[in-house]
């Protein structure tokens, strides 16, 4: 009984959601934004679930002293720290509407360069990984190095000095190849997407109520 309530209500639920989609009648499009409007609360109970979870995770390790658990500490104090500074000081402490916050400040001054930081590491990554993915092998990892070339330079404007043919030969690659491969997959992963969700609709995929599904 307790799996078969919350395959009730993701099987109406999703069914309700098709209908809604594919016969937009008035009564439908009604029963989906009464629907909707419950989605805020929905995520609310997840959020507190979320942060329960990770709260509790993180605490076991301080609690066992496990490897690396240092690090535990780096997760809750800014999991709390932060909705407690956006409370408590939500305007600056040296006053006035426009000044920022300690939040903002916090955010500005940590988050956004750790962001920077990350990304600027993660191209150093794909530069790597594209060195190793672009030796000429085979025939068709000749034409993969021979097509990211001429993309490649034909952005920047030293491709120019080449002549109108590379910067035009490398959007011709972009607009019509890269771009049916692009749709291709997106296609795939849309069917892979619709059967998934069909799964778990009429109750075929259970493993996301927990355990073995069962």
């Amino acid at each position: 009984m307790k799996r078969t309530v919350p395959l009730m209500i993701v099987m109406v639920g999703g069914i309700l959601m098709m209908v809604q989609y594919f016969i937009p009648h008035q009564y439908s499009q009604a029963v989906f934004t009464n629907y909707t409007q419950w989605a805020p609360i929905v995520g609310a109970f997840a959020l507190i679930l979320g942060v329960g979870s990770l709260t509790r995770v993180h605490s076991h390790k301080i609690r066992r002293k496990t490897k690396n658990w240092q690090y535990s500490w780096a997760v809750l104090i800014p999991l709390y720290g932060m909705p407690f500074l956006a409370i408590i000081w939500p305007q600056s402490l040296a006053g006035g509407m426009d000044s920022p916050s300690i939040f903002h400040f916090f955010f500005m001054h940590i988050q956004v360069p750790i962001q920077s930081t990350m990304f600027s590491l993660l191209a150093f990554y794909i530069a790597s990984a594209a060195f190793r993915a672009f030796r000429a092998k085979s025939a068709l990892a000749t034409i993969l190095l021979l097509a990211a070339v001429i993309v490649m330079i034909g952005q920047v404007p030293i491709g120019e000095i080449f002549g109108r043919w590379l910067p035009e030969t490398g959007l011709w690659i972009l607009r019509y190849p890269n771009l049916a491969a692009k749709r291709a997959i997106m296609l795939g992963v849309g069917f892979g997407i619709l059967a998934t969700n069909l799964k778990i609709i009429f109750g075929v995929e259970r493993n996301w109520l927990g355990g073995a599904g069962k």
